[in-house]
């Protein structure tokens, strides 16, 4: 069942108009079969009804009726009667379901019904009965079953149009909420550069891309304290609602698990154990973290699975970070992690990213890959670390194209100045 909105006096006047001239092009369309016309003319009034309500129907069956009686004929009275009755009966169904449209099976049945109900209503009132019962008899079977059919089209189009309109409004509505669910996922994500204005020892920048409204991947990155910046990157498994609230969880537990006193292993075991503590619907993230001692450029960190980091150093050489053995997050209790040192000197940079950059895909089907991401980097020699984001980007747009995102892009780029 659907539900109808109520109508204005406009809306029910034009649709009186309407199916009142339908129900006259019912009329004038009648087919002869034997010397007796066949036709729909109830058909209009009887959807006005359904449509509009009694009001309606009457007026419409009104008009069609009147119309009927105008050409006169043994049957005239009979027939511009059942014409305007088709209008009320339809409209007392549409009261009695309480503006519920009826269904396609009941509109067939009613309109059957009501055809054999108009062919006793001229057995009933005209005479002499010889002649009329020969008309009936020709008449009946084609009136029902062409007005019975028509009823039912109609009632599946309108069944049709209004659940295309329902699934209209549901996909808006998701859209509306996936929206909100975007920007609410975004303000968990530092996006103020530079993060810390005060601090010339480094430089930070970031950008996140979500291949839906809402994404999987994340960054962050805060003070452990007035020595120690701690900084992250991660990539969930799958996208869209479900990634996200996994992100944000992530994001999370890494902020609250990071201390001074652990060593970025020691907060990947943490996060890695609370993430697998009931976590029933099996997702898991990769999961880069490190941490910074501002005052000599030397960075300690961890992986968990997550894809390595380049080392860009000034003089333009660049370093893929060694492997190291490490699970990704959220796919078994304790795991341990292993951890590496690594120095910046003034002017390097640590460039981490999610797969989204080198798993971009153009319209060929090719893949950015790890090669034309190196060459970008080589190129990217005194620049700043927004610059360094900013060309990683601008290139992956360009190879794409107008091929569709096909998963989350994040770049996080940590650049060591080592200035005062």
């Amino acid at each position: 069942m659907m539900k109808k909105q109520a109508m204005n006096w406009r809306q029910q006047a034009g649709l009186i108009l309407v199916f009142g001239i339908f129900s006259i092009f019912g009329t004038l369309s009648g087919i002869n079969i034997n010397g007796a016309i066949a036709n729909i003319r109830d058909l209009g009034p009887a959807i006005a009804g359904l449509v509009g309500g009694p009001l309606v129907g009457f007026g419409a069956g009104l008009i069609g009726g009147m119309h009927r009686y105008s050409l006169g004929g043994l049957t005239a009275l009979p027939c511009s009667a059942a014409t305007v009755l088709a209008g009320l009966a339809g409209g007392l169904i549409n009261q009695f379901h309480k503006r519920e449209f009826i269904t396609i099976q009941g509109a067939v049945i009613f309109m059957a019904f009501f055809e054999a109900f108009h062919m006793g209503l001229n057995l009933l009132m005209v005479k002499p009965f010889d002649q009329i019962y020969v008309i009936i008899k020709n008449v009946s079977l084609p009136m029902i079953c062409t007005n019975a059919l028509g009823m039912g089209i109609f009632v599946f189009i309108i069944h049709n149009l209004v659940r295309e309109k329902e699934t209209q409004e549901q996909k808006e509505l998701i859209e509306s909420e996936l929206t909100v669910a975007r920007e609410i996922q975004m303000s968990i994500i530092p996006k103020i550069f530079p993060p810390f204005p005060e601090r010339l020892e480094f430089d930070l920048f970031a950008v996140l891309e979500p291949a839906k409204e809402v994404g999987g991947d994340l960054y962050d990155y805060f003070l452990l304290d007035n020595d120690h910046l701690c900084f992250t990157i991660g990539d969930v498994s799958g996208k869209g609602v479900p990634a996200s609230l996994f992100m944000a969880v992530t994001k999370t537990l890494i902020k609250a698990k990071a201390d001074i006193r652990l060593e970025p292993d020691e907060i990947l075991y943490a996060v890695n154990n609370e993430l697998c503590a009931d976590n029933d619907s099996g997702m898991f993230v990769t999961e880069f973290l490190g941490i910074l001692t501002i005052s000599s450029g030397e960075i300690v960190y961890s992986n968990g699975g997550h894809n390595l980091p380049y080392i860009l150093r000034k003089e333009g050489t660049i370093k893929m970070l060694p492997r190291m053995a490490g699970m990704a997050l959220g796919v078994m209790e304790e795991i341990p992690y292993n951890q590496a040192r690594v120095k910046l000197n003034p002017g390097d940079s640590l460039v981490m990213y999610t797969d989204g950059v080198t798993e971009a895909m153009n319209e060929s089907g090719k893949l950015f890959g790890e090669e034309r991401l190196e060459k970008i980097l080589v190129g990217l020699t005194n620049h700043t670390a927004r610059e360094e984001v900013e060309a990683i980007m601008r290139t992956t747009r360009e190879f794409v194209q107008e091929a569709k995102q096909s998963d989350d892009i994040t770049i996080l780029v940590l650049q060591f100045t080592g200035g005062k």
